[in-house]
């Protein structure tokens, strides 16, 4: 986006700059004094919230450069640096746009990928990052943030280290507070992590303190039962659970609460609630039942961020003593099962999504249970017409 706002401006008066990891506000204003003496009135900066001091320095952009009539835009990975920003130095100084959500016509625009499942597979990235989970670096608080984006192995899972990184970097800490304990004892990820993984996405305690499973294996491992009687039917019955669900949680950063130094309160779980709110990556629909009760739904608005949990549980799988033994037909088609089952839940999520965005005011989306099991995909009720649509999503 700003080399293409380059090509629209007058390139004797623009300049470019690309921040990295080693760069503070006093480099930066230092290279803008100068670019101001030589006459260039549009300074582009890309990322700009790798700067340590980006967010409690911030203002001096706005009220020094900005009044000597030079016009600044930034981007940067940690969209929290910028509310961070935002709050306390910048205030009604800028104007933000909001890049989270990218909807699936404008990822096929873009990218000319007319794949719904190369959409749930990377969608919200806009580019096929790495998932190399066999990769020691993946671990690494660095790799997300290096400056030669090429090269960065960046996973959507590693939104919580994206807040995380702002956090560390807020020198007043007015936001950080129910956080901080979680931050510094290595746990707030855990915490992120187990709500992004959980099937409905639940903000409630129990998601985080209970045992963890792995929803999609349980949910394949049931799913393959209905093979029977060929012999493919039980093979997720004979892998080794415990070491498959370890090497996940590894992966993933899960911890259970005996393995946890903090106890986990709702101020905590409604914290990151507001930032993932905050930072448009997630979006409230909601579940009506047959009963009237309604409740909240949530979705993730980038679904490569479940779908890399997916690909770390296939990874894990792989790793397996018994399953790397079986056929490589049988092997195939159990780990095509388990990713078609949460692209088909995923998917259901994407068009809610995309559908509760586009509608007009006078209708409703929702998704509708019965009070003794089963449910509609997707209802919309036309309050004009007093009437209701209603769908069946599918992924096959």
């Amino acid at each position: 986006m700003l080399f293409q706002l380059v090509g629209e401006l007058n390139k004797k008066e623009t300049a470019y700059i690309k921040i990295d990891k080693k760069d503070n506000m006093g480099l930066l204003l230092k290279d803008i004094k100068l670019l101001n003496e030589m006459g260039y009135k549009n300074i582009l900066i890309d990322e700009i919230t790798l700067m340590d001091d980006f967010i409690d320095c911030a203002s001096v952009l706005s009220d020094v450069y900005s009044m000597l009539g030079m016009k600044i835009v930034m981007s940067g990975t940690d969209s929290l640096g910028f509310l961070l920003a935002d709050r306390d130095e910048l205030y009604d100084r800028n104007i933000m746009i909001h890049t989270s959500f990218i909807s699936f016509k404008e990822y096929s625009t873009l990218l000319n990928i007319n794949s719904i499942d190369k959409y749930i597979e990377y969608g919200g990235t806009l580019k096929k990052e790495n998932m190399d989970f066999g990769d020691e670096d993946y671990l690494s608080d660095e790799v997300s943030f290096k400056d030669d984006e090429s090269t960065r192995k960046y996973i959507d899972s590693s939104i919580a280290r994206n807040i995380q990184h702002s956090l560390k970097n807020d020198r007043l800490g007015i936001y950080f507070n129910e956080l901080r304990e979680l931050y510094e004892n290595n746990e707030l990820t855990n915490v992120i992590n187990r709500i992004i993984e959980d099937i409905n996405h639940r903000f409630l305690l129990k998601v985080i303190e209970e045992k963890f499973k792995s929803h999609d294996l349980g949910s394949s491992k049931n799913l393959l039962l209905k093979e029977a009687p060929l012999d493919r039917a039980f093979i997720l019955k004979n892998i080794n659970s415990k070491e498959v669900i370890n090497r996940l949680k590894d992966i993933i950063e899960i911890k259970e609460k005996d393995e946890t130094k903090i106890m986990v309160l709702d101020s905590h779980i409604n914290k990151i609630k507001f930032y993932l709110f905050a930072l448009d990556l997630i979006f409230k629909s909601e579940v009506i039942y047959e009963s009237g009760v309604s409740e909240e739904y949530i979705i993730f608005v980038q679904p490569g961020m479940r779908y890399s949990i997916t690909k770390g549980l296939v990874f894990s799988l792989l790793k397996d003593k018994y399953f790397s033994n079986v056929s490589s037909e049988d092997k195939n088609y159990i780990i095509n099962k388990i990713l078609s089952d949460v692209k088909g839940r995923m998917l259901e999520d994407i068009v809610l999504l995309e559908v509760n965005k586009k509608l007009s005011k006078d209708k409703k989306v929702f998704k509708y249970k019965f009070n003794l099991g089963g449910e509609f995909d997707m209802v919309i009720y036309d309050s004009k017409s007093n009437t209701c649509e209603i769908y069946e999503i599918k992924h096959s």
